[in-house]
């Protein structure tokens, strides 16, 4: 499959019910509504296709920019690459399926540590969204590594933008329900922090509130 055409079957399986939700959520330019079930079903039959990757993504086109984060190859992922990706990102869907391919990648630490800092609210939410995610699987990660971002998030979180906002508050929940030595100092940043207000557009999207989405989820997993 090359290019021309996996943006004819994207199109082929776009809605106009889809397009309406999507840009409901701040989805702008061309865009066909994919459902992401399609998507997924896509990203199984291409697997890894690194080539057709770039050229979804350089289409500029929403729905196959998502695909390309699916397809894209890990391990060819240079930091030129995320760099102008993350450059390139036009709303928090895409910064969202963004993460998910660069934590699977060698940079994921050194455009963390670049990206969490960003005034460019789709980079700093990616950046954030990438700590959220090692919280979750990175196992290997000593505790403080996660606390010296929590120190920042309550010093910053009220200035940074709004979808960036939304990515550090899941940040605290994500580090939170990491592991009990770290839920009590997540819990005190919460408090801190207090409520954390983000417009989700046109959407019954909510920013939770960090503690007792921690304290929920925690016992969740408990029982």
């Amino acid at each position: 499959m090359n290019p021309t055409e996996a943006l004819q079957t994207l199109e082929s399986l776009g809605t106009e019910q889809n397009r309406k939700v999507y840009r409901n959520h701040g989805v702008a330019g061309e865009l066909y509504g994919v459902s992401f079930a399609n998507l997924e079903k896509l990203r199984k039959k291409i697997k890894i296709n690194h080539p057709l990757a770039l050229g979804l993504w350089a289409s500029g086109n929403h729905d196959a920019r998502i695909l390309a984060t699916m397809i894209a190859d890990p391990a060819q992922a240079t930091d030129e690459l995320l760099e102008a990706w993350a450059a390139s990102l036009t709303n928090y869907a895409q910064a969202d399926a963004f993460s998910k391919y660069v934590v699977q990648t060698a940079a994921v630490r050194t455009m963390l540590e670049q990206w969490t800092g960003s005034d460019n609210d789709w980079i700093g939410q990616t950046g954030w969204s990438l700590l959220s995610l090692l919280a979750r699987t990175e196992d290997s990660l000593p505790d403080d590594f996660f606390l010296s971002y929590l120190s920042v998030i309550e010093t910053t979180i009220h200035t940074r933008k709004n979808r960036t906002r939304h990515a550090m508050n899941m940040a605290v929940v994500a580090i939170g329900v990491r592991n009990s030595n770290l839920q009590d100092r997540a819990i005190a940043t919460a408090r801190k922090i207090g409520k954390v207000k983000v417009d989700h557009g046109d959407t019954a999207c909510k920013t939770p509130d960090a503690e007792s989405y921690i304290l929920k989820t925690v016992a969740r997993k408990k029982g």
